[in-house]
């Protein structure tokens, strides 16, 4: 465990960093508490004279601070309800690009990872041609009985997980400080926003889980016609190694040679924007990273994603929650819009359906009078979380997600097709969605569904019972004389209480100085 004095280092550089990048002087010092503002002040004087543009400050200093900086930024760009709309668009400038390590280094990895020379598992091991800050690619080849296979090989950078794991445990001591003084904090939950992004992280470093999204979003697109990931080589991969099909094909982003090889650009937006919507309703299941250069074209036409470390999920409730949203919107059906935030429970009920639904209609009308090209689905839910706000809904981290991968989405489909209308073209997906799920058959489905779980409690009510009396004598037994605490108990209760005590008091203005700003630069 890390200390609260090695966390205080660490986040000691971090605001050293901020401070030298100017980042104190986008913070609004009237909105900072009293006793703060001279730390803002000295902050300020040691602010570097060459610093960059306000909107780009934030991001410079993150870039700076390294590897796990960068990826609290790139996560906080998701969540505009925590940094607000325009440090979330500072923090989308960032950019996940680190020098490459050694192609020693690499191979000694390599071999590590498998426990054998790499010219025993690849028969051949290229130099690096993308670096990332958690991994590097290599291209290799692997030997087959007719011709060399070409693969792409994903190599985990060496001390990465310790040095995550060091600056995860000082954001986790920050959140919970911050939430201890801020009941905005405590509403924007930030101790769970770390903890998200930290099984992230986790995900992102294991790359047999990354293999696990890989297949299984294989297996839920096998029969789609316009989109395929690539293929895993399970024999050479390993925690620290992620071993692909090599991909030969066509950049998305390269518009001109997606034209002179005659693609279709308006059909390419559109199935872009469908296979995203599909994939987040249909399956639940969606890459969550799909910016320009993940995705490609094969030489059929068919969209291939690549790098599948952050994925997002969306559970049944959360997907009718979707579905229902967009096609309230799409028929102008506010009051339903509304309904169904207080249906999922969102909404606290104390809160008027028809004042709700009100404000869903001042998002959805200026929409309807745009041309097609106009209208963005994506901005549409981004006004729409704002308003729910206003009526105490709790943020949701899966829908914030979605939210975001489609303002990516949707920008690469409209430099596809900048007249691209998206209404028209989700309206197939949305609608038979709800025709499935709620229609006559998805009805059907739901009652049985509800009929088995009913059955499952009934069956396993017994066994609940009598956990429950056992429960209860323990409890009148541990009771009985009184629950009576030893007297090294209590003086390590008190230990521990007076050095959480002093840490906390040394480190409120550390964190209000270095990170509370985050939340009042809005």
């Amino acid at each position: 465990m890390i200390s609260a004095p090695a966390h205080l280092v660490r986040l000691g550089r971090a605001g050293f960093v901020c401070a030298r990048e100017g980042v104190f002087g986008i913070v609004d010092a009237a909105a900072m508490p009293a006793p703060a503002r001279p730390l803002l002040r000295i902050a300020r004087l040691i602010e570097r004279p060459a610093r960059g543009a306000a909107e780009t400050r934030l991001s410079a200093a993150l870039t700076r601070l390294g590897p796990s900086y960068v990826k609290l930024g790139q996560f906080l760009a998701t969540r505009p309800d925590v940094v607000g709309a325009a440090l979330a668009r500072d923090l989308e400038r960032l950019q996940d690009q680190m020098p490459p390590f050694p192609q020693q280094e690499a191979e000694a990895a390599v071999a590590a990872s498998f426990g054998r020379p790499v010219g025993s598992v690849f028969a051949s091991f290229g130099p690096p041609v993308a670096a990332a800050s958690i991994a590097q690619v290599h291209r290799a080849e692997v030997a087959t009985a007719t011709a060399p296979r070409a693969v792409a090989v994903k190599v985990l950078r060496p001390g990465i997980e310790r040095r995550f794991h060091a600056d995860l445990a000082a954001f986790t001591f920050v959140a919970h400080h911050v939430e201890n003084l801020s009941a905005e904090a405590r509403r924007l939950r930030l101790v769970e926003v770390v903890d998200t992004l930290r099984r992230s992280v986790a995900v992102e470093m294991d790359f047999r889980l990354e293999a696990a999204a890989l297949s299984e979003m294989a297996e839920n697109t096998k029969a789609d016609p316009d989109f395929r990931v690539p293929a895993v080589d399970w024999d050479r991969t390993t925690k620290d190694v992620l071993t692909l099909e090599w991909i030969d094909a066509t950049p998305l982003s390269d518009r001109a040679r997606l034209l002179a090889q005659g693609f279709d650009l308006r059909q390419l937006a559109r199935a872009l924007i469908q296979t995203f919507l599909r994939h987040a309703l249909r399956d639940g299941f969606f890459h969550a990273d799909m910016h320009p250069g993940n995705l490609f074209v094969d030489d059929e036409g068919r969209l291939i994603a690549v790098d599948f470390g952050i994925m997002g999920r969306l559970g049944v409730k959360e997907r009718l929650f979707l579905a229902e949203i967009l096609h309230g919107f799409i028929t102008r059906n506010y009051h339903r819009a509304a309904e169904v935030h207080f249906e999922a429970g969102y909404v606290p009920a104390h809160h008027s359906v028809e004042s709700f639904a009100q404000a869903i209609r001042a998002i959805g009308e200026p929409i309807h009078n745009r041309a097609a090209e106009d209208i963005s689905m994506a901005r549409l839910l981004t006004l729409l979380f704002e308003v729910t706000g206003l009526f105490d809904m709790r943020t949701r981290p899966e829908l914030l997600l979605l939210q975001k991968t489609m303002v990516v989405v949707e920008g690469v489909a409209r430099s596809l097709d900048p007249k691209l209308d998206i209404w028209t073209t989700a309206e197939p997906v949305v609608g038979e969605w709800m025709t499935r799920h709620l229609g006559p058959a998805g009805k059907l489905e739901n009652a049985a569904q509800g009929a088995f779980e009913i059955g499952r409690f009934v069956s396993s009510a017994p066994g609940l019972l009598t956990r429950g009396a056992r429960v209860l004598d323990q409890l009148d037994e541990i009771t009985r004389d009184g629950l009576v605490l030893s007297p090294q108990t209590i003086a390590e209760i008190d230990k521990a209480e007076a050095r959480r005590g002093r840490w906390t008091i040394a480190a409120l203005w550390v964190i209000a100085a270095l990170l509370l700003c985050i939340i009042l630069i809005r």
